[in-house]
């Protein structure tokens, strides 16, 4: 009898978890119509602001969220996102450093989450560099510490070379841009890259998350970070929306700051997840050269050497993303390098 009712109550459970689960993943979906270019139906975690700026013939919103410290400590951080994400996904570390006493900035780049995405642009890491100083100006922000993810690592690295003065700290959690794709793999024309963009489905970008970014393992939680990408496939602007990411891809792969590393004059600290195999071109590599591509510990190390005085955690337990797999080193390295 004991045993009888020990599975009963663990069928009970079981049907609890799996409609807990099912509850929090029809809660996370898209809208059957899917999301537009603006993602106007999507909530992000604070408020969403509007920047009007003046860009090659285009007037232009930047949207941006500014969050104020529990108890400021009159210090700034600058949160930039990476190419498959929006500042949306910065909440823990938000709410982390707001907490320690930092305002935080994170902005959507131009081509990215709520941000305008004009068909016709030209793409570089010194545009939206100056886009972001526009921001801080307009903010009143004069200096402020400067953290990147993937190819928010580019533009961290780009923006503290054009503005070192703006800079207190640069902070690059898995930067891209470590290699130079274009060396080592054919180019893929914007044309190519946007057949393959609207070739993609939900299936293929979690594919390519959990192989690259994960180490081939996928967790529910990571379902999260799929909602935008899946939900603008469903949505009414995703020839824009296609059109943005492969500009924006064509501008991660030709615009590499490898070379530049060494003049770099900030204090620069690398959090580099040891999993991670990202690397733009690996699909279209030939097979001695992909199994070279993406290999961040050794990348890291290189870049620490590159960068004057930098510093490197390297956080063996995670990939690409180690403020989602292991948030707890990921924001230990963090605050402490902040830290005055």
């Amino acid at each position: 009898m004991d045993g009888d009712r020990d599975r009963d109550r663990r069928r009970v459970i079981l049907l609890l978890l799996l409609a807990v689960t099912a509850s929090a993943a029809a809660a996370q979906a898209p809208p059957a119509r899917g999301y537009d270019a603006r993602l106007t139906q999507y909530p992000y975690p604070f408020p969403v602001q509007m920047l009007t700026v003046e860009a090659q013939q285009h007037s232009l919103e930047m949207a941006y969220m500014d969050v104020p410290a529990d108890k400021p400590n009159g210090r700034t951080v600058v949160l930039l996102h990476g190419k498959n994400f929006s500042g949306a996904y910065w909440a823990p570390t938000i709410r982390a450093l707001t907490a320690a006493g930092y305002r935080v900035i994170a902005p959507d780049q131009i081509g990215f989450g709520k941000s305008s995405k004009p068909r016709r642009f030209q793409y570089s890491f010194q545009q939206l560099a100056v886009l972001t100083r526009t921001l801080l100006d307009r903010l009143g922000i004069k200096t402020a510490a400067v953290v990147g993810h993937s190819m928010g690592g580019m533009l961290g690295v780009r923006f503290a070379l054009q503005y070192p003065d703006r800079v207190e700290r640069l902070v690059l959690v898995n930067p891209i841009g470590l290699e130079d794709w274009k060396a080592l793999v054919p180019y893929k024309t914007i044309d190519e890259s946007l057949r393959s963009e609207l070739a993609a489905t939900p299936e293929s970008v979690r594919a390519y998350m959990r192989e690259s970014y994960f180490g081939g393992q996928w967790k529910p939680e990571y379902e999260a970070l799929i909602e935008i990408p899946v939900g603008w496939m469903a949505g009414p602007d995703r020839p824009r929306v296609a059109l943005s990411a492969a500009l924006t891809t064509d501008m991660a792969f030709t615009q590499p700051v490898v070379y530049e590393l060494g003049d770099l004059k900030v204090p620069t600290l690398l959090i580099i997840g040891q999993r991670d195999r990202t690397a733009l071109g690996r699909a279209w590599a030939g097979p001695e050269v992909k199994a070279k591509l993406g290999n961040y510990p050794e990348l890291g190390r290189r870049a620490k050497a590159a960068i004057p005085g930098a510093q490197l955690v390297e956080i063996e337990e995670a990939g690409h993303l180690p403020q989602v797999e292991r948030f707890d080193l990921y924001l230990s390295a963090l605050t402490a390098f902040l830290r005055p």
